[in-house]
């Protein structure tokens, strides 16, 4: 069988060598496809092969049709909304990301972001702290729960909010379990999100449930942009000089952001939670780790449609 790495934006050199143990090892063969121009060497590449590895390479309904003998798909990493579900469906094709893989690279960004944000971007002037501040977490996943456990370290007050995820689940981290979005963003002046991008879930964070932030609020968002109401965290801001926004996902009116909000708004110029070399490594190497598993034993526990 043939597993294809995929990726216009390849995976280190060590991160490879590791995949390529997994799958070798296992008596499969790696064939790899980087830095390619177009859609047409992917389309190419995928003919003859069973099982594919990407990052945020997209899969839709042409590559997959293309790909007659692709069983799985697995992307590297937590979001997969780079791979039409629908179409996998209909093809037959499991679809899996990596989950876990790179929450501590991310909560690591998150909480340097918040540094710099509570220290003023760091323009010489006097900031604040972040011990003693209440910090919320909106959805208590791998990368909030890792949030929380490095939040602990700088002595923060720690609140969080998921609907699917029980009480004490929450609370047996020390973290304070809270029954609704409205009560998690009224009681934290800080907020980390990490929800997920669904119809329920787009423009949800809108300018009802933000107004109500303690004074000197900052907003963190290391998640989805679809999930901010762009317009309205806008009107918020021009309201409330005292609010900030900072955003590992670089919102669709990032040059109105910049032009209205100097010194209270920040974001990455890519996505960059998750670019470490560690887990650059982790999330290839699982990848492959879960490729081998569903081949050889139809293990489909981190399968997304």
């Amino acid at each position: 069988m043939k597993i294809l790495v995929a990726t216009e934006k390849p995976f280190a050199k060590i991160a490879v060598d590791g995949i390529r143990k997994e799958i070798e090892d296992a008596g499969y063969e790696l064939v790899l496809l980087e830095k390619y121009a177009d859609k047409a060497q992917l389309l190419e590449a995928v003919k003859d092969v069973q099982a594919i590895i990407i990052r945020s390479d997209l899969i839709d309904a042409e590559i997959l049709d293309a790909a007659r003998e692709l069983k799985i798909v697995v992307r590297a990493g937590a979001g997969y909304n780079n791979v039409d579900l629908e179409a996998a469906t209909a093809h037959g094709v499991c679809v899996m990301n990596t989950p876990g893989q790179n929450s501590n690279a991310v909560a690591e960004l998150v909480l340097g972001m918040m540094v710099m944000a509570v220290r003023n971007f760091y323009n010489g002037t006097s900031g604040t702290e972040l011990m003693g501040k209440k910090l919320g977490i909106h959805a208590y996943g791998n990368v909030g729960r890792n949030v929380a456990r490095i939040a602990k370290g700088f002595g923060m007050e720690i609140y969080a909010y998921d609907p699917f995820c029980p009480q004490e689940v929450i609370e047996k981290d020390g973290v304070k379990a809270l029954g609704s979005a409205e009560e998690l963003y009224k009681t934290c002046q800080f907020v980390s999100l990490h929800i997920p991008a669904t119809p329920e879930t787009k423009k949800s964070i809108n300018y009802n449930l933000l107004k109500d932030m303690p004074k000197g609020a900052l907003l963190v968002n290391s998640a989805r942009k679809e999930v901010i109401d762009e317009d309205e965290l806008i009107r918020l801001m021009d309201e409330r000089t005292d609010f900030k926004y900072i955003t590992d996902i670089m919102p669709a009116a990032d040059a109105k952001f910049t032009e209205l909000f100097a010194g209270r708004y920040f974001s990455t110029p890519k996505k960059m939670g998750a670019q470490t070399a560690e887990a650059n490594i982790n999330a290839g190497i699982a990848a492959a780790q879960q490729i081998v598993d569903f081949l050889k034993n139809g293990n489909t526990r981190f399968q997304v449609n």
